[in-house]
């Protein structure tokens, strides 16, 4: 009788041990029911804007020229083009620009042909028949360069145009150091963010808890520009050098910051 009672008595213990334990899960499914079919708390969240600016003088120039060649045997309008290149590159070194601020850009070769045309009666014009001819093999060099003296820049342009680059283009400013400036207005515009963060705050009585994200808009310089494009040979570069004004650029950095509020 004994062994039986306690036989029951620890049948009864494990059935309240498991009644216990279904009533604390079916109490768990029964509160998570409530979270469906609704949102989850969000966070409360403000965005501003801020804007940098940076003002300066543009410290380096560039442009680009080329020499043109023709020839219907390819060393010949090699060497040519070569020969007018070097006389060009000696010139700019002989006035302060260092070799490593002058680059090759491109280099080509192709052949030039031109299309017989058949012969129509009067007062029609001439139509290509198809066939065509080798005119000449075409040689082309394209020179980068960067003038960090910037009251040379007219006199080199006359210059390499006189001494028979086919094409002067792409006169521009900018600054050597640009990165710099860079990070300047967006530490600026970072700066403008916090401050109207904290205004805003202020005026809808919250209080800013940490910066959730951060977003560069990008920054975009606005910048004097000058461009000079001459054409075929020196006969129409200019004669004497004239000043270039070089003025002042911006470079302007827009940033968004997003704060959590409470």
């Amino acid at each position: 009788m004994l062994e039986d009672h306690k036989v029951k008595k620890t049948a009864i213990i494990t059935l309240a041990v498991l009644a216990l334990f279904l009533a604390a899960k079916f109490v768990g499914e029964m509160k998570g029911l409530r979270y469906i079919g609704s949102y989850p708390q969000q966070q409360s969240l403000i965005t501003v804007s801020g804007k940098g600016e940076v003002v300066a003088v543009p410290d380096i120039a560039t442009f680009s020229f080329t020499v043109t060649e023709e020839s219907l045997v390819v060393k010949s309008a090699q060497d040519e083009a070569a020969k007018t290149a070097n006389a060009i590159l000696d010139f700019l070194k002989k006035n302060g620009v260092a070799e490593k601020d002058i680059q090759t850009a491109g280099y080509n070769i192709y052949p030039r042909y031109e299309y017989a045309t058949a012969a129509r009666p009067l007062l029609y014009p001439p139509v290509p028949d198809g066939k065509r001819t080798l005119v000449a093999y075409v040689v082309s060099q394209s020179v980068g360069v960067k003038v960090r003296a910037l009251g040379d820049a007219g006199k080199l342009l006359a210059g390499i145009g006189e001494i028979g680059a086919t094409d002067v283009s792409g006169l521009s400013f900018d600054f050597d150091k640009r990165d710099e400036l860079v990070r300047e207005a967006r530490d600026k515009a970072i700066k403008d963010a916090r401050k109207e963060a904290a205004k805003l705050a202020k005026s809808l009585g919250v209080r800013l808890v940490r910066i959730i994200s951060y977003n560069e808009g990008g920054y975009y310089p606005i910048y004097a520009r000058s461009e000079a494009v001459y054409g075929s040979g020196g006969d129409v570069a200019p004669k004497a050098a004239s000043k270039i004004p070089v003025g002042e650029d911006k470079i302007v950095s827009n940033v968004s910051l997003t704060y959590e509020i409470k």
